[in-house]
């Protein structure tokens, strides 16, 4: 097993660039990690903080938040409960609840991941020499690695094939692949799906393109027999580009889930319209991908599941993502953060009628936004259903239990 590394050298793609360039150090500090800016970025003309309200771009050694272990940032960059499996897995050999009791430290899990991780940062061992561990496999081969990993009988040889796959983040298994000149998110399909979740994702995807919500381009295909649902990345602007992201979490100042007890909506929003370059429209952006949520039954919308570009000075909302319909057995539901500034989260659109003002909206306009999404995926949903190839039975799984389940339109007369 690796022994753990007191020091990573985070190495940056600034804005443009196609290569990139050592930006500073990480250091463990007792329980933490800090941070420091190189003399030689700090001379760069073109340097830009990684994050500025966390990392402001200064000489000397930079503590993390309060709290907080390691800068929100950087951890962003980690991969998340699937993508630690996948090392902890090839570093120790144990699968399933044996890994449970494994526990690395930070620095191994971005070390140990792959480098065409989230964002526009990367870690290596050295200052001066870039040695990515590169995407090399297929899709079957890292489709065939995830299914031996979820059955428990993933070998060292398949582990060492998927790690370079599985550096993003999420509870689910996906893979980050290389297709010619495009970068491609794949989300597998797992043994234990209860109904098919990543079709189930891809009417998500189809549905808010369809109501006007910026989302990636995406389809569906089949490896090993099953379905795989392919997005294309945002981070990956042109051949070589990055460009840097930051979760919600790290712009609330959250460093882990604990935090998402106390994420909201309209508090992120507050960030955005401190840091962005253009503040007008988002209110009203935000507020329609939340009552997308709704919407569609997407009760995982946490703070880790959204994101804004960041170029050093300014923020950006990203395109959405992660809009997955949730199972659901019943009618009552909460949304993962809070939808107005009272703390209400029930997956109502009442409640994002009674927040309207907390996003500069008025209440007819909010109303407005609700009922347009309504109708247009009651119209829309026959032919996404085609689309997708979904069965009855899956239609009937999906509409009216996850998607416009009648809890959402209670109290609310459209």
């Amino acid at each position: 097993m690796t022994q753990p590394s007191d020091n990573a050298f985070v190495w940056a793609w600034l804005p443009g660039a196609v290569q990139p360039v050592v930006a500073g150090r990480i250091n463990r500090l007792g329980n933490g990690y800090r941070f420091i800016y190189g003399e030689s970025y700090l001379a760069r003309p073109d340097a830009i903080s990684l994050y500025g309200p966390e990392l402001p771009i200064r000489s000397g050694w930079i503590d993390p938040p309060d709290g907080m272990e390691m800068a929100g940032s950087l951890w962003d960059a980690s991969p998340d409960s699937w993508g630690q499996r996948v090392i902890i897995a090839r570093l120790t050999g144990k699968q399933g609840r044996e890994a449970d009791a494994v526990n690395l430290d930070r620095l191994t899990f971005l070390l140990e991941s792959g480098s065409n991780r989230i964002g526009g940062l990367d870690f290596q061992v050295s200052a001066t020499e870039y040695v990515a561990r590169a995407d090399g496999a297929t899709l079957d081969e890292l489709h065939a690695a995830a299914r031996a990993l979820d059955e428990g009988e993933l070998s060292p040889a398949l582990a060492a094939v998927l790690v370079h796959g599985t550096s993003i983040g999420g509870a689910r298994p996906k893979v980050t692949l290389v297709d010619g000149d495009k970068h491609l998110i794949a989300k597998l399909t797992m043994s234990t799906d209860i109904y098919p979740m990543v079709k189930a994702e891809a009417a998500g995807l189809e549905l808010a393109r369809r109501v006007g919500i910026d989302v990636p381009p995406s389809r569906v295909i089949t490896s090993l027999g099953r379905e795989v649902l392919l997005i294309e990345r945002f981070d990956r602007p042109g051949p070589g580009e990055r460009r840097m992201v930051v979760s919600g979490l790290t712009m609330l100042g959250y460093g882990d889930f604990l935090g998402a007890r106390y994420s909201s909506y309209p508090e992120m929003l507050d960030v955005l319209r401190q840091r962005s370059k253009y503040g007008e429209g988002l209110g009203k952006q935000l507020f329609e991908r939340v009552v997308f949520n709704i919407a569609i039954g997407n009760i995982d919308d946490h703070a880790r599941n959204h994101a804004a570009f960041w170029d050093g000075h300014h923020l950006e909302l990203t395109p959405a993502y992660d809009l997955a319909p949730q199972p659901r057995s019943g009618g009552e539901a909460r949304q993962a953060m809070d939808i107005g500034r009272d703390g209400s989260r029930d997956s109502q659109f009442v409640v994002c009628v009674n927040a309207a003002q907390d996003y500069g909206l008025s209440r007819a306009q909010a109303r407005d936004i609700i009922e347009y999404q309504v109708v247009t995926i009651r119209e829309n949903w026959d032919d996404v259903a085609e689309l997708l190839r979904l069965t009855l039975v899956d239609k009937n799984a999906l509409f009216g239990r996850q998607i416009l389940n009648p809890y959402a339109s209670y109290d609310l007369k459209l």
